[in-house]
C-alpha cells in the first residue's frame, strides 16, 4: 500500500491547493490591489480548468502509460504553483491557476486508476479510500497549514508548500511506482463514448447533484451557521473536514467487506439529504454533529461512486472517472452560482440547506430508479468494451 499512500499524497497536494486558494484571496487582492470580485475569479479558471480543459489534455495524452501521466501531471502541478507563488501581475496568476487546475483534473481520476490496479480487485475500496482520504484530508490539514503559513509569511508562503507537498508526491512516485498495465487512458472519442451508456451518464449525472448540494452549499457554510445562530465558525469547519476525513478513509474498508457500492451510494444520498433538511430545523451547537454527518456521507459517496463506475466500465475506467471528476467540480461551480444568485434574489441563508437538501434528494431518486430500470432490463456492455476482469483477464502492475 506504500504506492497507494505515495498518490494519496499526491490527492493532499491537489486537496490543499483546491481549497486553501479561497483562503487567500483577500490578501492576493490586497497583494495586487483587485478587489474581490476580480480575485474570486481565480477560484473560477482553476475549477473550470478542472472540469473542462484537463479531459481534453488526458485524451491528448492516451498514447501515454500511466505512470508517465501521472509523473507529468505532477510535474506540471508543482510548476503551476510555483509560477502561482512567484506571479506579480493578476494574468500571469490567472494562467498558473489554469495549469494548476488542468494538472490536478488530470491527476486525479488516473490516480484512482492507478490505486485500484495497484492492489486488485478485492481491495479496491481501501484502495480508492487513500487516494479520496488525501483529497479531503487537504480541507483538514494542508488548507489549516496553508493559513497559518499565510498569516505569518504572505499568501505566497501558502502556495510554496503545496509545491513542496507536490514536489514529495513526485519524488516518491519517480522512485517507486512502477508501470500500470491493463489500464490504457482513452482517447477523445473512447471517451465520448462513453457517454453512450445510460448507467455511465446518470451515475455521472447523480455526483453532478450530490456535489451541488454539498459543495455547492459548503461554500455558504458561514452564513448559514450565523442563521441558525451558531458561533465558532473555524471549529466548525474543521468538524466538517473531519468528519470528510473519517468518512473518506472508513468507507473503503466497509466497501470491500459487503461489496455494494450501489447500496452504500443510495444509504449515502439519502443521509446527506436528511442531514442538510436538518441543519434549518437546529440551533446553535446543535448544527455541529449535523457539520460531521454531513462532511463524512458528502465526501464517502465518492469511493463507492467510483468503484461503480470502475464495475460499469474496466476497460474505459480512467474515461469514466474523468467524467466523474469533471462532474464533481461542475456540480461544486454550479451549487456556488445558484446559492449566490438565491442570495442575491433575496433567499435568505436559512433557506439554502432545504434547496440543497432537495438536490441530494434528486440525486438520490435518480440514483435508485436508474438501479431499479436497469435491474429490470439489465444492458450488459459489448464484447468490444468489456475490460479486462469481464473477459477473464486483470490488470498488472509491471515492476
Amino acid at each position: 500500500m506504500l504506492r497507494v499512500l505515495l498518490l494519496g499524497f499526491g490527492a493532499l497536494a491537489v486537496g490543499t491547493d483546491s481549497y486553501v486558494t479561497a483562503g487567500l484571496l483577500p490578501a492576493i487582492g490586497r497583494d495586487l490591489h483587485e478587489p474581490a470580485s476580480v480575485t474570486g475569479q481565480l477560484v473560477t479558471v482553476f475549477m473550470l480548468s478542472y472540469a473542462l480543459l484537463a479531459p481534453l489534455v488526458g485524451a491528448a495524452l492516451a498514447r501515454w502509460g500511466i505512470r508517465q501521466i501521472l509523473l507529468a501531471a505532477l510535474a506540471l502541478f508543482c510548476l503551476a504553483n510555483a509560477a502561482t507563488a512567484a506571479a506579480t501581475a493578476l494574468p500571469w496568476l490567472m494562467a498558473a491557476r489554469a495549469l494548476a487546475g488542468v494538472a490536478a483534473g488530470v491527476f486525479m481520476p488516473v490516480a484512482a486508476i492507478a490505486a485500484a490496479a495497484l492492489v486488485g480487485p478485492e481491495r479496491r475500496g481501501r484502495a480508492l479510500a487513500v487516494v479520496l482520504g488525501g483529497l479531503s484530508s487537504g480541507t483538514v490539514l494542508g488548507v489549516p497549514a496553508g493559513l497559518f503559513l499565510a498569516a505569518h509569511s504572505g499568501w505566497r508562503s501558502a502556495l510554496w508548500l503545496v509545491t513542496a507537498i507536490g514536489a514529495v508526491a513526485l519524488t516518491g512516485c519517480a522512485a517507486l511506482l512502477p508501470e500500470v498495465t491493463g489500464a490504457a487512458m482513452p482517447s477523445l472519442r473512447e471517451r465520448g463514448a462513453q457517454l453512450a451508456d445510460v448507467r455511465v451518464v446518470t451515475a455521472v449525472l447523480t455526483t453532478f447533484l450530490q456535489t451541488v448540494a454539498s459543495l455547492g452549499l459548503y461554500t455558504y457554510l458561514v452564513p448559514v451557521l450565523d442563521a441558525s445562530g451558531a458561533t465558532g465558525h473555524q471549529t466548525a469547519l474543521w468538524l466538517w473536514g473531519a468528519g470528510g476525513v473519517a468518512g473518506s478513509f472508513l468507507v473503503g474498508p466497509l466497501l470491500d467487506r459487503t461489496g455494494r457500492p450501489g447500496a452504500h451510494v443510495a444509504v449515502l444520498l439519502a443521509a446527506l439529504s436528511l442531514g442538510l433538511a436538518a441543519l434549518p430545523l437546529l440551533g446553535g451547537a446543535a448544527v455541529l454533529p449535523l457539520l460531521v454527518l454531513w462532511g463524512a456521507v458528502g465526501w464517502a459517496f465518492v469511493v463507492p461512486q467510483q468503484h461503480r463506475l470502475l464495475g460499469m466500465r474496466p476497460r474505459g475506467g480512467a474515461a469514466v472517472l474523468a467524467l466523474n471528476s469533471s462532474a464533481t467540480y461542475l456540480g461544486g461551480s454550479a451549487g456556488a452560482a445558484l446559492g449566490g444568485a438565491a442570495l442575491s434574489a433575496g433567499l435568505g441563508p436559512r433557506h439554502l440547506p432545504a434547496a440543497a437538501a432537495a438536490a441530494a434528494a434528486a440525486a438520490c431518486v435518480l440514483h435508485l430508479l436508474t438501479r431499479w430500470r436497469l435491474s429490470a432490463d439489465p444492458l450488459p456492455a459489448p464484447a468490444s468494451q468489456r475490460g479486462p476482469e469481464q473477459n477473464g483477464e486483470s490488470c498488472a502492475v509491471r515492476s
